[in-house]
């Protein structure tokens, strides 16, 4: 006798699942929250309904929203623990799409110091009590157990993430799993500014104005200047992210207070070029550390 189409379909064997799956889905029953990461190692982008924040949740992902959406949306907002969203249809797309599972170390009171290159891991091993070690393609990532913000660029080649962020799951790592030590929290914490913001000149060069830093002595600013110098000199990869936080660096310390100069910054130009930076990149990395700080 012929079983009902019904039936048929009910005892049909399911697919199996994925490698990006199981470990999703594993990491999720441990207490990480995971999402998929496609291809560029990003989340997926927000879907058609709730592109510009048009369904009023999470504000440039800084706060929780009243946003239901099914699908893998707000990035890093999306990771959860839910078995059930995890292998939900909404998500199967995206499953099939990834290169590799993600997680929100935060969620999970995880943060991990994203040590890029060679010289940021000499850093740690000197200068941050050892933890639990997992092995990146340029580096390593250090995790530690208690959550933080996040920040980028803390110092050379070295992230922070844990809250409102995401890192890519490299596998189990080794060694055991230390607190989170004030070492680490310490390098999200910036000194508060005493510099009040001077009016700047649209096109000149940020900070532009050729006269003493009112907060610091020429010194320091002479200092300053020659250790950025040095530190791009320096740098044995990642060329193009040294020059760029090291430009941020010095926009940070003298950018409002009207001390750098055309000359000071074509110290910094000449330096990056000696490295193999062309004008354009040099340019471009300064605008950026720019935008970035508002000048």
């Amino acid at each position: 006798m012929t079983q009902p189409a019904t039936i048929r379909r009910a005892f049909r064997p399911r697919p199996p699942l994925s490698e990006h799956l199981r470990t999703a889905l594993s990491l999720a029953a441990n207490g990480v929250p995971v999402l998929p990461l496609r291809l560029g190692k990003v989340p997926f982008g927000n879907c058609p309904a709730c592109a510009g924040n048009a369904c009023g949740g999470r504000p440039n992902m800084k706060t929780p929203g009243p946003c239901q959406c099914p699908g893998i949306c707000h990035a890093w907002a999306a990771a959860t623990t839910d078995p059930d969203v995890i292998t939900s249809p909404a998500w199967a797309a995206a499953w099939r799409r990834a290169v590799c599972v993600g997680y929100h170390p935060g969620g999970a009171g995880l943060t991990v110091v994203d040590l890029d290159d060679a010289d940021a891991m000499v850093w740690a091993r000197t200068a941050l009590p050892a933890t639990r070690t997992v092995v990146t393609m340029r580096g390593e990532h250090w995790i530690y157990r208690g959550a933080m913000r996040s920040v980028n660029a803390v110092r050379p080649g070295v992230d922070i993430k844990s809250a409102m962020s995401y890192a890519r799951y490299l596998g189990p790592g080794t060694e055991t799993m230390a607190d989170l030590p004030d070492a680490v929290r310490a390098l999200a914490v910036k000194e508060p500014s005493r510099v009040r913001p001077a009016a700047h000149t649209a096109g000149a060069p940020a900070g532009a104005g050729g006269g003493e830093c009112p907060h610091r002595t020429p010194a320091y600013l002479e200092r300053g200047i020659a250790m950025a110098e040095q530190r791009i000199t320096a740098a044995s990869s990642a060329v193009h992210a040294n020059v760029y936080r090291t430009f941020l660096a010095v926009l940070s310390t003298h950018g409002r207070c009207g001390c750098l100069t055309d000359a000071h910054v074509a110290r910094l130009f000449t330096a990056a070029q000696a490295k193999g930076e062309s004008p354009r990149h040099c340019t471009d990395a300064w605008t950026n550390a720019r935008t970035t700080l508002g000048l």
